[in-house]
């Protein structure tokens, strides 16, 4: 595990204080709709279990959203969009004050919103608390820090004539976050959203949702008026019914490209904005004069990392020839030590899959890379009697026309491919349908910069990888996405632009 926590690269702003111990049994506080800052069952009377990824076993019944209870969630709403309420007449620093609370609040809770990460998703304690609690702090605070700065200019027009511009809030927006980094990801979208005055309808993924719940209960102690901020858990239909919705302005997903396209085709009823964090098969290129150690550890942790589940996972590693043999050995070694179980044991750096499809589904990959004709250097299997672990794999003498060179595994499965020549890796690196990351591990910066310019990827990172902070944008080429979040770029998808045009009279001396 410390061999992980050295690779993460915090910013600063992340608190460094000693780990708390987790919960290994959080309380279960929050299941139900969260409205109009109240909690309410669905209005089906329907409820879905969110289960313990490690044993299998179900945590708790949650109310399930349908699209009766999205229309109640979007017409509160509306009614805190209002023009003369509370919310709109906030001044925009007072917005702020409510997020550095809310952050506040999330810090304060730290333990335990990471041990119940931990219990609904799986992943490790340490990443949990280390990372993702973490992560969603510096979020909101960083936003917290725009809400008062988000403003128009004054533009020089011909004529008597004074002319500015104003960037105003878009209005209810549809959020939807994946089940990888649940509460990362809530930070995400809710961050850009409140600091810019929009109001909230938010649906976790069915498979995590609880502490997507718990902080809609912070957001209600933090202060935040009725109907800022409203929280839905369901299913699909819960999800298709905000997308359709034409109360709703505009929709912020993060998923899987499949999905996306479905979103974006169903946001044409009232012509939506819409931002899509989409699928990834990022290539990570790892050049002959590259620190080979450094390389190898870092390749590991930027495909292995939360249960290889991320959708910018290194999982295409180029590996010039003249090394490669050695790299795949010393990668093969890495993966038979990484030590695979419970995600509540501080020495565990890999817990389950999120459930047994997803676990089917890199199984069936696996299957296919060995029908292909890859080499399977480690792994390959389920582990234990209980809960979804797969063991960490990978795969070498991997060609670009094999599935799992081609197909979005989202598992612990490593594919190790072989170069030769510069431009021949980045035209190689470049055949894929997606665009959302990539990596290049040289110490000639000139080479570097050269990859860099001819990768076609949202991110690129140079001898690191999964360095995400709130400053710098996130975002896709190609059907890994529309726009960004993240940084002030992230802003822009949640305000509209109103230009203003005042005639200016002339007065006599």
């Amino acid at each position: 595990m410390l061999r992980l926590l050295r690779t993460i690269q915090l910013p600063r702003c992340f608190s460094t204080a000693a780990r708390v111990a987790p919960e290994k049994n959080p309380s279960i506080m929050y299941t139900g709709i969260f409205i109009d800052n109240e909690w309410h069952k669905s209005k089906s009377g329907k409820t879905f279990a969110t289960v313990n990824p490690a044993t299998a076993e179900t945590i708790a019944e949650v109310q399930e959203g349908d699209a009766a209870d999205i229309n109640a969630a979007v017409h509160a709403a509306q009614e805190a969009f209002k023009l003369n309420s509370p919310w709109r007449t906030m001044d925009a620093s007072e917005r702020g004050r409510l997020l550095h609370r809310l952050a506040d609040l999330i810090e304060r809770d730290r333990a335990y919103l990471a041990s119940l990460e931990t219990l609904d998703n799986g992943k490790p304690y340490s990443a949990s608390y280390e990372f993702d609690v973490p992560a969603s702090i510096a979020t909101l605070r960083y936003y917290a820090g725009w809400a008062d700065k988000n403003g128009g200019k004054v533009i020089p027009v011909d004529g008597q004539y004074f002319a500015y511009t104003r960037h105003e809030p878009v209005g209810v927006c549809g959020q939807i976050i994946p089940w990888n980094f649940p509460i990362l990801m809530m930070a995400w979208k809710l961050g850009p959203a409140l600091a810019t005055g929009n109001v909230i309808v938010l649906k976790p993924a069915e498979q995590t949702p609880l502490t997507a719940l718990y902080v809609a209960q912070l957001t209600k102690e933090a202060g935040f008026p009725s109907g800022v901020v409203n929280v839905v858990p369901g299913f699909g239909k819960a999800g298709a019914a905000l997308v359709a919705h034409n109360g709703v302005d505009k929709i912020a997903f993060t998923g899987s490209t499949e999905v996306g396209k479905l979103i974006q085709q169903n946001s044409v009823g009232n012509l939506k904005r819409t931002t899509l964090e989409l699928g990834g098969k990022s290539p990570n290129i790892i050049f002959k004069d590259a620190d080979l150690d450094h390389a190898v550890e870092t390749a590991h942790f930027a495909l292995f990392y939360n249960m290889g589940q991320c959708c910018c996972a290194g999982s295409r590693t180029f590996v010039e020839d003249s090394i490669y043999d050695e790299f795949v050995e010393r990668s093969a070694a890495r993966a038979n030590s990484r030590v695979v179980g419970d995600p509540f044991d501080p020495n565990v750096e890999q817990g389950p899959q999120i459930d047994e499809e997803q676990a089917n589904r890199i199984m069936s990959m696996i299957e296919s890379g060995n029908k292909e004709g890859a080499k399977l250097v480690s792994g390959g299997k389920r582990l234990g009697d209980k809960g979804y672990f797969v063991a960490p794999t990978v795969f070498a003498d991997v060609t670009d026309n094999m599935t799992i060179a081609r197909e979005e595994i989202f598992g612990p499965v490593q594919q190790i491919l072989k170069f030769s020549s510069l431009n021949e890796v980045i035209n190689r690196a470049n055949i894929t349908d997606y665009g959302l990351a990539a990596a290049v591990f040289t110490k000639d910066i000139d080479k570097a910069n050269y990859v860099v310019q001819g990768l076609k990827a949202g991110t690129v990172w140079v001898n690191t990888y999964n360095v995400l902070t709130p400053q710098v944008p996130f975002g896709g080429y190609k059907m890994s996405g529309l726009g960004r979040e993240l940084g002030e770029y992230g802003l822009r998808a949640y305000t509209e632009v109103k230009s203003v045009i005042v005639k200016v009279n002339k007065k006599n001396s």
